[in-house]
């Protein structure tokens, strides 16, 4: 093969179009011996040097002043191992030839990635600081099959895209590059001239840091060690522990009071998980940390799948905030998006010029909700890219579960979609079969990967077996947030008292199907926006009936079996909607406000330490033999009284007084008599209520009543919840 390359091969590379640069660059043996070839634009010579003896070998030819510098070795000389001292003028620099490395993807994983079974993916294409021949530098790969040419650009090449065009491996389509001497912190982004000859500037889709918007680009970073699971720590997660959960987005949980600025990751480890901690909380979740362009949606329109946000720090502050949380014995989980992403120019929106991770038609592939875009899960790389990303929070970040957002979103194909405006499936149903088989492989592999971990779906249907492991046909989550109870009881709650009689069912139907699906009860950040009111807001009445309300209905969602999740701002009865931009009212706790807030603050302390002290309240959350009712038709009075057991038959009893008349005398009836001692009741002077109860306990009366031989007469406070505890004798 001839070393001489024609003048149209060397104006297509040298004004970035040229596909193949390592058919044309580095070292190549040829007929008339070794030739060498570079790109370096706006250098004055460039000479070849033998690395180990750093001897100059040649200097080569620059052609027509274009930059493309070539020259010949005599066919004796083998000079793999070289380096280029490039002369620009005013100062030479030796380097290392990046076109004289060879391929890195390993074929087992450019197999794995193509089939869409390469459990971290992660550590194979994005940037990766390595070694390579004992040089130094980072490793670049990213998936754009359509592309007809992808160079890495940053700051350490002046974002031309002339100089590091990318080697392409056509069985995956992935292109690959090791660009040596560049380094950790460094920025970086894909220039991709895509299927229609448009160029485009791409954020790296593994990139494990990133810039803070406005501003777009990739960061160079280390890929985080692995963090172990502890035993502790998965116990905490088991169906039959205590799980209360505050939920926070991190930018408004509190902020600097003289400027409104955030807190860092370092400064909330430092103030929320010894909040966390002082709660009663045994986890946080948080709402979505991935880097994200628009500070409105909350993090939910995800760009850096793969990159904390900056807006709190680096990559190491988020680790060490969770790390922290882990020492306090608290949990973390992390809202997670699967369900769509937005199509900012910079993001994987049209990557390649084609519809690369989205659907192309949009029927299949664009929210109407949300004007986003929704990922194609019949594609192998796009699953791969979404279920290792699962694996990356847990196993890098020691993340210990995922709430995974809008399933219903994703199995439905007519998901809030009109007649005529969806496409059906390959048997005509309106499932998305690829999504719900992307649920259950990323699910499963989370069980077999990263045992203890757990995920929690946000499925605001009926869709069957959503907490059903994937062989028994489920989609193989841990839990499901129930939104139907949320609704019903929220709902209840907002009525005055006068009218709460005639919905009664609405604050039992839940326990019709509450063993149906492993349920979390969410108070959610979804309930205090968009018009809906605080909490406190859509209690109704006087100042003291709406806390006396909200206390009442803590006390009933405590007891209530699920496990518990609460959005920030709600464990003091905030009273305005929640708004992203600024911090929570926490002044609300000073005593100028006159107690109110402290006293529900109190409460929901008083209830997560009883919750974790109280096995009946969780340890049958999801057995029928866990929960018993005593008074299910109190329509008049409003009343509902039931029981909560735990695995040993240990009692505690809840009785809810929703109306705000003190009732006396109120009789139930119970299974076993004995002494009763009242363990909590919102109605106490602590907690800024009206004091009323029973002294501190009641003795059972061997009178019948609700068709049981023993009964309790209890006083009950107006708008109050009552738990109460047979004492041993």
């Amino acid at each position: 093969m001839s070393g001489t390359i024609d003048r149209g091969t060397i104006q297509q590379l040298t004004s970035g179009h040229y596909a193949d640069p390592f058919s044309i660059l580095g070292i190549h043996k040829t007929t008339d011996g070794y030739a060498i070839r570079t790109f370096a634009p706006n250098a004055t010579q460039v000479s070849v040097l033998d690395k180990d003896t750093q001897k100059t070998l040649l200097t080569l030819t620059q052609t027509d002043q274009t930059g493309f510098f070539s020259g010949t070795l005599s066919p004796s000389e083998t000079p793999y191992r070289y380096q280029l001292m490039i002369d620009w003028g005013d100062a030479q620099q030796i380097i290392e030839d990046p076109y004289r490395f060879g391929p890195l993807l390993q074929a087992l994983d450019a197999w794995l990635l193509a089939e869409g079974t390469h459990l971290r993916p992660y550590e194979r294409l994005g940037a990766h600081l390595t070694s390579m021949d004992n040089v130094n530098g980072v490793t670049f790969a990213v998936w754009a099959p359509n592309a007809t040419r992808v160079s890495v650009v940053g700051d350490f090449n002046f974002w031309d895209g002339r100089r590091h065009p990318m080697r392409f491996r056509r069985e995956s389509g992935i292109w690959e590059l090791f660009i040596p001497h560049i380094h950790e912190g460094q920025l970086y982004k894909y220039e991709i001239i895509d299927c229609n000859n448009i160029t485009r500037l791409k954020a790296d889709p593994y990139a494990f840091a990133a810039e803070m918007r406005p501003d777009t680009a990739s960061r160079i970073s280390q890929l985080p060690a692995r963090v172990t699971m502890t035993q502790q720590r998965r116990q905490a997660n088991d169906f039959t522990a205590p799980m209360s959960v505050y939920e926070v987005h991190l930018g408004s949980w509190r902020r600097h009071p003289h400027d409104n600025s955030w807190l860092s990751y370092r400064e909330l480890a430092d103030q929320l998980v010894p909040y966390a901690k002082y709660m009663g909380f045994t986890h946080i979740e948080l709402l979505p940390i991935n880097e994200h362009p628009f500070d409105g949606s909350w993090g939910y329109q995800p760009v850096g799948m793969y990159a904390p946000t900056r807006r709190f720090g680096t990559l190491e502050d988020f680790r060490y905030l969770i790390e922290t949380a882990h020492q306090a014995g608290i949990n973390i989980l992390l809202d997670w998006v699967p369900a769509h992403f937005p199509d900012d120019d910079h993001g994987l929106a049209q990557f390649d010029g084609t519809a690369q991770f989205e659907y192309s038609d949009p029927r299949e592939g664009y929210h109407q909700d949300w004007n986003t875009l929704i990922y194609n899960y019949s594609r192998h790389e796009v699953r791969n890219y979404l279920a290792g990303n699962a694996l990356y929070w847990i196993e890098r970040f020691g993340i210990d579960g995922l709430r995974v957002d809008a399933v219903a979103s994703m199995v439905y194909r007519d998901y809030s979609r009109a007649d005529g405006e969806w496409i059906p499936n390959q048997y005509g149903g309106n499932e998305n079969l690829e999504a719900i088989e992307f649920i259950r492989y990323t699910n499963k592999t989370i069980g077999i990967e990263c045992p203890g971990a757990i995920t929690v779906a946000e499925e605001s249907t009926d869709f069957a077996g959503v907490t059903l492991p994937p062989e028994a046909g489920g989609l193989g989550f841990h839990y499901k947030w129930n939104l139907g109870w949320m609704h019903d009881t929220l709902d209840y709650m907002k009525l005055d008292p006068v009218y709460r009689q005639y919905h009664h069912n609405l604050m039992t139907f839940g326990m019709y199907y509450a063993h149906t699906e492993n349920f979390v009860l969410p108070l959610s950040h979804d309930e205090v926006v968009h018009g809906k009111r605080s909490l406190l807001g859509r209690m109704p009445g006087d100042t003291w009936q709406q806390f006396a309300n909200l206390r009442a209905y803590y006390g009933f969602m405590w007891a209530h079996p699920g496990k518990k999740l609460l959005f920030m701002g709600g464990e003091f009865a905030q009273g305005r909607e929640w708004n992203h931009d600024s911090s929570l009212d926490w002044h609300l706790l000073d005593p100028i406000h006159g107690g109110w807030h402290n006293g529900v603050q109190n409460l929901v302390r008083d209830l997560n330490h009883c919750y974790q002290q109280q096995s009946p309240l969780y340890q049958l959350d999801y057995a029928e033999n866990g929960f018993e009712w005593l008074v299910v038709d109190d329509h008049q009075n409003s009343v509902f009284a039931f029981i909560r057991r735990d695995q040993s038959g240990n009692e505690v009893i809840v009785i809810s007084n929703f109306t705000p008349v003190l009732r006396e005398n109120y009789r139930i009836g119970i299974n076993l008599p004995g002494h009763y001692k009242e363990i909590l009741n919102t109605d106490s002077e602590y907690y800024h209520g009206s004091n009323a109860g029973n002294l501190g306990g009641v003795d059972s009366e061997a009178i019948p009543s609700h068709h049981r031989a023993y009964s309790l007469s209890l006083v009950l406070p107006p708008l109050s919840t009552l738990y109460l505890q047979r004492e041993a004798k």
